[in-house]
């Protein structure tokens, strides 16, 4: 498992793109402190993305996607192409939600 001050890797080795999604999403960490962010790359084309923020309880889901994504925008098209899914969530939204359990569990992928 790869660490990052900001940022967890869960599984899998890191690259060079992982890297500088690192380092943007450690912006939207310094922005808020409190989040827990975590990813993952799940195949050879996707990177999986889960994000635990209490701000979000303020935010529909519209608008945590929004509000994410402002940050997300600072890669290259390619990169943000790498991006298969973004999870966010409140801390107390982990428990019950169906991304977040297969987050936690991957399903193997043959890619």
């Amino acid at each position: 498992m790869v660490q990052s001050p900001c940022i967890r890797v869960t599984r899998g080795q890191s690259d060079d793109i992982i890297e500088r999604i690192i380092a943007v999403l450690c912006t939207y960490r310094n922005d808020h402190p409190r989040a827990a962010i975590d990813l993952y790359r799940q195949n050879s084309v996707s990177v999986k993305i889960r994000i635990i923020d209490e701000a979000f309880g303020e935010m529909n889901r519209p608008e945590r996607s929004d509000h994410v994504w402002k940050y997300l925008a600072s890669l290259s098209e390619d990169d943000q192409n790498e991006v298969g899914s973004v999870i966010l969530l409140t801390p107390e939204e982990t428990e019950r939600s169906i991304a977040n359990f297969e987050f936690e569990n991957p399903v193997l992928s043959k890619l």
